[in-house]
């Protein structure tokens, strides 16, 4: 996971992640094009992103074709956040509850 978080630190990064989320599949030239890097920096952050599982590449004839892996921010998401938003879905349950307890006390 740590490898992950170091990927997602980067903005640049992230931009790339994001590029790839709207048109998966895309050549270094392709993702070069949206970026305001030189290509060295953006082959550079693919390989830190394929370093993380982020980023797999498929080669299509003589192209190499970058997609985003979602399984690593799955896994993320299971771990990190899930956990945390079911805590506060009941704290705001019991919120609703005591609330409406309340009201009808005052009726």
């Amino acid at each position: 996971m740590n490898e992950i978080f170091k990927a997602l630190a980067d903005p640049g990064r992230r931009k790339l992640l994001d590029q790839l989320h709207g048109n998966n599949g895309q050549t270094l030239s392709e993702l070069c094009q949206h970026l305001d890097m030189s290509r060295q920096a953006v082959t550079k952050h693919l390989g830190v992103l394929e370093g993380a599982n982020l980023v797999v590449v498929l080669w299509h004839g003589r192209e190499k074709l970058h997609y985003l892996n979602p399984v690593p921010l799955h896994q993320i998401t299971e771990r990190w956040i899930d956990k945390y938003q079911h805590r506060i879905l009941l704290a705001l349950s019991e919120l609703e509850r005591g609330l409406e307890k309340a009201e009808r006390k005052k009726k």
